[in-house]
C-alpha cells in the first residue's frame, strides 16, 4: 500500500508543526510520509525538542524547513496548525489534497516563568498529540 503524504505547515516550522511530524512518525506506524515546513524557517525550538523528549519522542534532528511547492504538489494532507499558515498557505494545484486545519495557540509566544512557558508547551503538545491519534484512528 502506499503511503499517504503528510505535509503540516506552521508560520516558522519552529513548534508546532515540528510536534505533529514527530507524533504522526511515531503514531502512523510506517504508514504516513510526513513532512513539516513554514512560511518562515524560525529554526528547531529548544522547548519542542524538551517537551517532545518527555514524551518519548526524539524531534532533536528534525530541520526547519520552508513550504516546498513540489511537497505541496504531491501532498495526500495538507494539514495547517496556525491561523497565519492557513490564511497564508500558497494556492497549490492539488485536486487530490484534502487540506485541514487544527489550530493550536504558538507556545513560544507565552509568557511567564520558566515553568509556565514549558507548561504551556506541554499544554499544545497534548493537545496536538490527541488530534494526530485521532488522525490515524480514523484510518486517514
Amino acid at each position: 500500500m502506499e503511503k499517504k503524504l503528510v505535509y503540516f505547515l506552521c508560520t516558522g516550522n519552529s513548534c508546532r508543526s515540528q510536534m505533529a511530524d514527530g507524533f504522526l512518525k511515531t503514531l502512523g506506524n510506517g504508514r504516513y510520509d510526513v513532512k513539516s515546513a513554514g512560511l518562515e524557517a524560525h529554526g528547531l525550538n529548544p522547548r519542542a525538542v524538551q517537551v517532545m523528549q518527555e514524551a518519548g519522542i526524539d524531534i532533536s534532528r528534525n530541520t526547519s524547513d520552508v513550504i516546498d511547492p513540489e511537497i505541496l504538489k504531491e501532498a495526500d494532507f495538507i494539514i495547517t496548525l496556525c491561523g497565519h499558515a492557513n490564511d497564508n498557505c500558497p494556492i497549490v494545484r492539488n485536486d487530490k489534497a484534502e487540506r485541514w486545519h487544527w489550530g493550536f495557540d504558538d507556545p513560544a509566544k507565552a509568557i511567564g516563568t520558566e515553568e509556565e512557558v514549558v507548561s504551556a508547551f506541554r499544554e499544545v503538545r497534548d493537545a496536538i498529540q490527541q488530534r494526530v491519534e485521532l488522525f490515524v484512528k480514523e484510518g486517514k
